[in-house]
């Protein structure tokens, strides 16, 4: 079980306004390309106008303290992520729809919001889904071949009240959810995708935020919004992270089906290693990170029963997080190359390598080794600001499980091809609209 700091996730909550294209038309055109609205912008519903920046930091390590524990404890007793999640999406659910906002999770698969009738639901701000409102709503019914096979992603069981199959999943901090199995017409803008596998939730509880309606899940398990639009996107999705130094309207983008591809000059291409035992999370073979001409092998623990992969890629996660005697060696020739500035300490205790900051503090290059693919790093993808005069490392000690973390992959296209299995860097200006 990992440590109470051994992750650190900003949270950074991003709303989600979807096209009006159609799939078909979205296929037609080469896909497309939905916005991500930082969860500390002033266009999020999570905005606090009171927090001040070194708060909101506070904050964020405060919520990454039970994701890590999904991560090591595995995807199948610990599908979903509490609601304090990294995005938001505005979608909708039903005939006639009913809109959802629902935190949008690349490290979890199901779809799931709460549902009436409630026996035991958290807060929310927002109506909350009648099932009984909809024409297209229906229940999966337990003695099927699709409960059977949703038994070792969601945790499905035989309801041997009503035939139906229901879910049930426990997070590491205690937050739960459970309800029924059900299939129902999901609507992006204008898009009528239908039957859609979802999780109805009639008893939900633990640290979700009244803001949200739910989860909609990004992985790559079977039931995840992205493989189950696999026909219409070719199982391909891509995003692009603004740096947190950016202005707070800036936003970041996703983008699915071509619009998706990551091509041209600079890019950086890694095998995607699929593993049966972790079919949600996104794994990679990390060789090596180079600081200045230093390079130091890198010997993370497999991920799951994968012979070569020993990382995760996710963009719900801070910091990377490396094993401990690896982390040693990293921050020790990260120290030994940092010029212009004095060391100082994290006013909040979490990390290690702290200088002040300011135009005077000169960092070491550093470059990622994948395998196939060498991805180099700028400042901000190495060093946080804490505050408004600390910076520190982006990177933690963990041997539980290693992330390769959202602060790593700013100012990168990072592209997803689940059918080529292949995951793609390109260095971008994020800021820029391009699409």
């Amino acid at each position: 079980m990992a440590s109470p700091i051994t992750t650190t996730i900003l949270a950074l909550s991003l709303s989600l306004t979807l096209t009006l294209l159609t799939l078909v038309n979205a296929e037609a055109a080469g896909g497309f390309t939905v916005d991500l609205v930082h969860r500390d912008s002033s266009s999020s519903p999570f905005y606090d106008p009171l927090e001040t920046p070194a708060q909101r930091i506070r904050n964020s390590l405060k919520r990454s303290f039970s994701r890590a524990q999904r991560f090591s404890r595995g995807g199948a007793d610990s599908p979903l992520a509490a609601s304090d999640g990294e995005y938001l999406m505005n979608i909708s659910l039903g005939t006639p729809p009913f809109p959802i906002v629902a935190i949008a999770d690349t490290g979890s698969d199901l779809i799931w919001t709460q549902c009436k009738p409630c026996t035991n639901c958290y807060k929310q701000n927002a109506a909350v889904f009648s099932p009984n409102s909809s024409s297209t709503y229906k229940t999966v019914p337990c003695q099927s071949s699709a409960c059977d096979s949703l038994q070792s992603e969601v945790g499905s069981y035989c309801s041997s009240n009503d035939g139906v199959c229901q879910y049930e999943a426990s997070y590491g901090d205690q937050s739960h959810t459970k309800g029924d199995i059900a299939v129902e017409t999901l609507t992006l803008g204008s898009t009528a995708v239908p039957k859609m596998v979802i999780g109805c939730g009639h008893d939900n509880a633990g640290t979700f935020s009244p803001k949200g309606s739910g989860i909609v899940g990004l992985g790559g398990g079977s039931v995840s919004l992205v493989t189950q639009l696999g026909p219409h996107i070719g199982g391909k999705f891509s995003y692009c992270l603004v740096p947190s130094s950016a202005a707070a309207e800036a936003t970041s983008t996703l983008s699915f089906g071509q619009s998706a591809v990551v091509s041209g000059n600079g890019v950086a291409t890694t095998p995607l290693i699929p593993d049966p035992s972790q079919p949600t999370f996104y794994v990679v073979q990390l060789e090596a990170v180079s600081v200045g001409s230093k390079k130091i092998p890198f010997h993370g623990s497999t991920v799951g029963e994968t012979s070569s992969g020993n990382i995760i890629v996710d963009s719900g996660t801070t910091l990377t997080l490396v094993p401990t005697d690896f982390f040693t060696q990293l921050s020790s020739a990260v120290e030994s190359q940092v010029t212009g500035s004095n060391k100082t300490t994290d006013p909040q205790g979490y990390l290690s390598l702290c200088y002040v900051s300011g135009p005077k503090l000169k960092v070491p290059s550093i470059t990622a080794h994948f395998k196939g693919a060498d991805v180099a790093l700028t400042v901000e993808n190495v060093f946080i600001k804490v505050s408004d005069t600390v910076a520190c490392l982006a990177f933690y000690g963990n041997d539980d499980v290693s992330i390769y973390g959202n602060v790593a992959q700013q100012n990168f296209r990072v592209g997803y091809d689940l059918q080529k299995h292949t995951l793609s860097f390109k260095p971008t200006d994020c800021t820029q609209k391009f699409f």
